[in-house]
């Protein structure tokens, strides 16, 4: 039950999200137990993201919440993973994403609680 959502303050194509939603599929499994299956996916393009005080620069915040924990060396993984993707696909440099990671005890789907 992962869920990776993102914002940039840029433009972007339906094939720019495409691809960034299809490399995330391909690498959630970088966190055990965590499939493309159950992934969701939020891309919000033309956000206002202010960065030091300058939102002139290409910019993303992205969160990845999931049902359980993320071990340290998943997340870093996961970190490099997704600048990777943002700065290849964007152009948003990496000392220009802010990625946020949240471990969640309860879980709701299907009308019930994991």
């Amino acid at each position: 039950m992962p869920f990776i959502s993102s914002k940039v303050n840029i433009a972007m194509t339906e094939e720019q999200k495409k691809t960034i939603r299809k490399r995330l599929g391909e690498n959630i499994s970088i966190i055990p137990g965590k499939t493309e299956d159950w992934l969701m996916v939020e891309i919000a393009d033309h956000c206002d993201l202010y960065f030091r005080g300058d939102k002139k620069l290409p910019t993303a915040f992205i969160e990845v919440k999931v049902f359980g924990e993320i071990r340290d060396t998943a997340a870093s993984k996961m970190t490099e993973m997704i600048s990777g993707i943002y700065e290849k696909e964007l152009g948003i440099k990496q000392n220009r994403i802010y990625i946020k990671y949240e471990e969640a005890g309860k879980w709701g789907w299907n009308g019930t609680n994991f």
